[in-house]
């Protein structure tokens, strides 16, 4: 049977309230997500919804939630409501979405996450909470201290479920849905389904509503792409990326992607040795430097954030004028998601990826992916060009402590495994659902 299409709020079975925050916040129209998830989430049935970032998501379950919510009250240390992030900003930008659709309601929202007090997070939970939005690890830590029962959650939710499998959180999340009650309601989102989270879902849901929404695999037409060829080396990638973004023209911000943790803090470091105005985000970061760093990019005081997919993932950051991939992605979809930064409510944008000759395939797969062939910069016109390999360069290369050291025999690096080597766990902590868009759709 397809899905209703509804065309407004006021058909989805929200309490009035919800509906005066929504018009409010100026949204009109749900998205598809939003439309098909919403009732049933209201009519308490075990969801499963298979949608990306920035396809309204977040506020698929914060404003049912909400509306279910008015009845009843929060009894000390037991939570009514569970939210599971895999990171610290995500966690903390759900926070934000029940604080801006609640705010004709008295809900009592903790946020149970690394980097803050332990005993600022155990007084709220003594006081008694609606809603709990935490990370696994912070989770089970107040659980095991004894300051948490899990015995009145009423409603579970389990968000950006393959980012959790990334970052080994899987165990975490086993044992947590085992401490609630078998009889809570479990509402389930992840972008794609491997076979160990499709077992998740089939070991912890009750004959769940299974709601997809597509995947992004185009690119919007605002956004120009451009690949850049490149060594493998880094020292030589950094001294491209330099070079790039002084050639680039005038930015008013850019977000410039690593696909290790560890890069973004050696480019970070190699960028503002040079002059440039940047600031890093990764999972090493204390809370309070990493939201730091997010606000000096929002109001622009910082030009350039160096960051990692699993730090930036679903950042409410709007109007980036541009997006430079210093690293071509894991995954095919992870390009989409980054360049769909730049380009956004009309806006036109720029996207650069460098390319290195181990990164062939991983181009291949991304343009099959969007459909169409991206140009390379001018002098580039083909991955033809592409050496076949560089193993003869014989410069010194830059190390990880900054040193140069001479190669072995001329021999290049060993190429690293790109698709067995996710971003490494970022603690049990932080990046939403995107940032709206314009037009009348929330995009939490």
């Amino acid at each position: 049977m397809e899905p209703k299409n509804y065309m407004n709020f006021s058909e989805l079975g929200l309490s009035q309230k919800v509906l005066s925050a929504v018009e409010a916040s100026g949204y009109t129209t749900p998205t598809p997500i939003q439309a098909q998830a919403i009732p049933h989430v209201l009519n308490r049935r075990d969801v499963l919804g298979i949608a990306q970032t920035g396809t309204g998501k977040t506020a698929a379950f914060t404003l049912p939630m909400i509306t279910m919510l008015e009845q009843g009250r929060a009894r000390a240390r037991m939570p009514r409501t569970l939210i599971l992030e895999p990171t610290r900003e995500l966690a903390a930008q759900v926070e934000e979405s029940f604080t801006k659709y609640g705010k004709n309601h008295k809900l009592s929202i903790a946020l149970l996450i690394g980097g803050v007090s332990f005993d600022d997070q155990d007084a709220k939970l003594m006081r008694g909470v609606d809603v709990l939005i935490a990370t696994p690890g912070r989770l089970l830590d107040h659980f095991e201290r004894g300051r948490l029962l899990l015995t009145g959650v009423e409603l579970l939710v389990i968000d950006e479920a393959d980012r959790m499998l990334d970052m080994g959180f899987i165990p975490d999340i086993e044992r947590i849905c085992k401490l609630v009650p078998f009889t809570r309601q479990t509402l389930f989102f992840s972008a794609t389904m491997p076979p160990e989270i499709q077992r998740i879902t089939n070991t912890f849901l009750s004959n769940p509503v299974q709601i997809e929404v597509a995947k992004p695999a185009s690119t919007a037409t605002s956004v120009t792409q451009r690949l850049v060829k490149t060594s493998s080396k880094d020292f030589e990638k950094r001294d491209v990326l330099r070079n790039l973004i002084r050639s680039a023209g005038h930015i008013q911000n850019g977000i410039i992607f690593c696909n290790r943790k560890r890069d973004v803090a050696t480019l970070h470091k190699s960028l503002v040795k040079h002059g440039f105005n940047a600031a890093a985000l990764h999972g090493d970061m204390d809370q309070r430097s990493r939201m730091a760093a997010l606000e000096a990019f929002r109001n622009g005081e910082t030009t350039l954030l160096v960051a990692s997919d699993v730090a930036a993932r679903g950042l409410d950051i709007p109007a980036v004028s541009h997006v430079f991939n210093f690293d071509v992605p894991y995954h095919a979809e992870d390009y989409v998601h980054r360049i769909g930064r730049t380009g956004r409510a009309g806006r036109t944008g720029e996207a650069f990826t460098l390319v290195s000759p181990m990164d062939r395939k991983s181009v291949d797969a991304i343009e099959k992916l969007i459909g169409q062939s991206i140009e390379w910069i001018v002098g580039q016109e083909s991955r033809a060009e592409l050496p076949a390999n560089d193993t003869q360069e014989t410069e010194p290369r830059e190390s990880r402590d900054g040193k140069r050291r001479g190669r072995r025999g001329g021999k290049g690096r060993r190429p690293e495994k790109r698709a067995s080597a996710p971003e490494p766990a970022e603690n049990s902590s932080s990046a939403s659902s995107s940032a709206p868009n314009s037009g009348s759709t929330p995009r939490t």
